[in-house]
């Protein structure tokens, strides 16, 4: 790594909420031994103030990537995601011109420290530390020098590059087990963005276990279609199923093409190359053709310009049999309607379905966690049946 200028830190600063270090032109080193300093204090300063116990949280390591320009959005974002934030988040914040190196460090805690004396069991309070460094081009070659002291060894480490930085990510990969994505991101609504899209999720998952917001936003609109065939007698609609439509937010077509993959993946679809559209007023809809047993599916994905979120509008399934399952986005959760074969018809709502936006990021960090294997699956179908 470069030779860097003698740095410039502040002291250790311990509030009732946190305790804090900053630095100007420091050293990987250096904000690695301000952490282990950080955390002795602040677990001093809370044995002190409640006679209980303190241990720093062990779960997960977090490294983000990300422009300067939208740091404060992500940082927002995170601090959004409740119970599922990591034990360790590493912010590495990107401005090109910037030539030193500096870093802000702080160490927060959740729960109480409470002990035996107040007739209580002891309680634990978890230490959780975010650090974040500012860098510039001329750090990039050295990015997993600088990372790699600054996560915890011993657990899993997920890393997070919102906005792109390919190049930037790939560097860093060898230091993570998981990658979180979001394949809507910058697709520029144009099937050469989708496929650029879908190929580097593909590429990732060759490398590392991906958990992509794309996918996580189906997760309520797969289970309620899976719960919906999951009766005996109505499996066997399954094989009578003749076609398909997703209506979806603008920039969300791969998360409409993610749902039909899994559709596919599960049924043992064959997906042929979807069409994009071209007649007045079709906002960019694609039609696509599944096949199964001499069968014929019918595909649609249909933009709704009215959706002002990120994600699927509704998904509707019909049958041979005259069967017709419908799902539509409606306040607080879903919406389902359903007509049977004997014409009859009912609608209820599935409220609590929808996460939202920090619903869904919280979940991507916790999914980290787990192994999703119906994924992969989606995906490479998803990319087959793109125009």
């Amino acid at each position: 790594m470069s030779a860097h200028p003698t740095p410039t830190s502040t002291p250790i600063a311990s509030t009732p909420e946190d305790a804090v270090w900053s630095a100007e032109g420091t050293t990987p080193d250096a904000i690695e031994g301000a952490l282990r300093e950080l955390l002795s204090a602040r677990a001093r300063d809370i044995r002190e103030d409640s006679a209980g116990g303190v241990v720093p949280a062990r779960v997960m390591n977090m490294i983000v990537f990300v422009s300067a320009a939208r740091r404060e959005e992500i940082v927002g974002r995170l601090g959004g995601v409740g119970r599922y934030h990591a034990s360790r988040t590493v912010i590495l914040s990107y401005e090109p011109a910037r030539e030193r190196l500096d870093a802000r460090v702080s160490v927060a805690h959740e729960g109480e420290a409470e002990g035996a004396g107040n007739g209580r069991d002891g309680q634990l309070a978890l230490l959780r530390e975010t650090v974040t460094v500012e860098l510039g081009e001329r750090h990039l070659d050295d990015l997993a020098t600088i990372a790699d002291p600054l996560v915890i060894s011993d657990l899993p480490t997920l890393l997070w590059s919102p906005g792109g930085h390919p190049a930037a990510a790939d560097e860093l990969l060898g230091l993570a087990q998981a990658a979180l994505i979001d394949s809507t991101d910058e697709t520029g609504g144009s099937s050469v963005g989708w496929h650029a899209a879908i190929e580097r999720a593909c590429t990732l998952t060759g490398r590392v276990y991906v958990v992509d917001l794309a996918w996580l936003r189906s997760i309520p609109w797969r289970e309620r279609v899976a719960a919906t065939f999951d009766p005996p007698r109505m499996r066997a609609e399954l094989a009578c199923l003749s076609g398909v439509r997703v209506s979806h937010h603008g920039d969300s077509t791969i998360a409409a093409t993610l749902m039909v993959g899994w559709l596919a993946s599960r049924l043992g679809w064959q997906l042929d190359r979807a069409r994009l559209l071209e007649r007045a007023g079709s906002g960019g809809e694609l039609a696509a053709t599944a096949r199964a047993g001499g069968r014929e599916i019918d595909l649609r994905l249909t933009p709704a310009p009215e959706l002002t979120v990120p994600g699927l509008q509704g998904v509707e399934l019909h049958s041979e049999s005259g069967l017709r399952v419908r799902l539509d986005r409606g306040p607080g959760g879903l919406r389902a309607h359903r007509r049977e074969r004997d014409g009859t018809e009912r609608s209820w709502s599935l409220l609590g379905a929808s996460r939202g936006e920090r619903g869904i990021l919280g979940e991507g960090i916790r999914q980290a966690l787990l192994r999703d294997p119906t994924y992969t699956p989606a995906l490479h179908a998803a990319n087959a049946m793109l125009p």
